[in-house]
């Protein structure tokens, strides 16, 4: 009786597993079938033969490859510009000893996290605008890494608060000064928390599709999300070469997961725990 008591939650969870893979796995199989027929007559199956030449004709003739090369370095640029700033603010309202103006930044960058980003369209729009930058990826940069900056002073801030308090006076015993302090001793020892953060980052820039569709107008400097989109072949939608794009769109974030899957868990823990 209590065997069947434990197997029954990983019976549901499987299910649930299930349901949240099919979805990819369909695509995954109607990107290497033929056309569009094909996926109409056998939509759930796997392929009778597979169609490799959909990833190339994605890549090469759907422009894919230069979609995905935006939305990567953009992404990585500014998470890690995102990061660089959050992780010296978070140093400052949390190691610094100013303890009041500490508290009336921390609560103001609180207040940013209370308003909502789709909100922001017009204003930032409105600034884009004025210093005469839209249709260039700078455009995307700024907004991305300013609204990336109170969730990741958040969490960093929290990381760091807890880390031990004599680590730091040794340092400043050995002659470090505040520059020294941050660089060699505290953001080495942030690395999980920064880790977790640049991931959130990353995949909310890849993600994105309201300010890239708005911001840019040339085909070349379009992102993937906005890119497939507009993916359509001479006559109609070509299904099997779409499904082939989402793959591509999907892939750094299933090897960004197998790789840092443990930096992610110790990251989202660490601050959760004093000492």
């Amino acid at each position: 009786m209590r065997a069947i008591k434990k197997l029954v939650p990983h019976i549901f969870l499987m299910a649930y597993l299930l349901v949240i893979l099919y979805p990819f796995l369909f695509v995954l199989f109607s990107s290497v079938k033929t056309d569009n027929q094909s996926i109409a007559t056998n939509p759930f199956g796997m392929p009778s033969t597979i169609i490799l030449d959909n990833y190339v004709n994605a890549w090469v003739n759907a422009k894919i490859s230069t979609y995905f090369w935006n939305s990567l370095y953009i992404g990585v640029l500014s998470a890690c510009l995102s990061i660089l700033f959050a992780a010296m603010l978070a140093f400052a309202v949390t190691r610094m000893r100013y303890n009041r103006i500490s508290a009336i930044v921390f609560q103001l960058i609180l207040i940013g996290m209370l308003i909502p980003n789709n909100s922001l369209l017009l204003p930032i729009y409105g600034i884009m605008r004025k210093l005469d930058i839209l249709n260039t990826h700078i455009a995307l940069i700024l907004p991305y890494v300013a609204n990336a900056i109170p969730f990741s002073v958040i969490i960093l801030a929290a990381f760091m608060r807890s880390l031990p308090s004599e680590i730091e006076e040794a340092a400043v015993i050995d002659g470090l000064r505040s520059g020294g302090l941050f660089a060699r001793i505290i953001l080495p020892l942030t690395v999980p928390a920064i880790v977790t953060v640049f991931i959130i980052n990353f995949l909310g820039n890849w993600n994105e599709f309201l300010l890239a569709n708005y911001f840019l107008s040339n085909d070349e400097l379009r992102t993937l999300p906005v890119g497939m989109v507009g993916f359509r072949d001479a006559y109609n939608t070509n299904y099997a070469q779409m499904s082939a794009g989402i793959i591509f769109s999907v892939l750094p974030v299933l090897i960004i997961y197998a790789i840092l899957q443990e930096k992610i868990i110790e990251g989202v823990t660490a601050g959760s725990v004093k000492g």
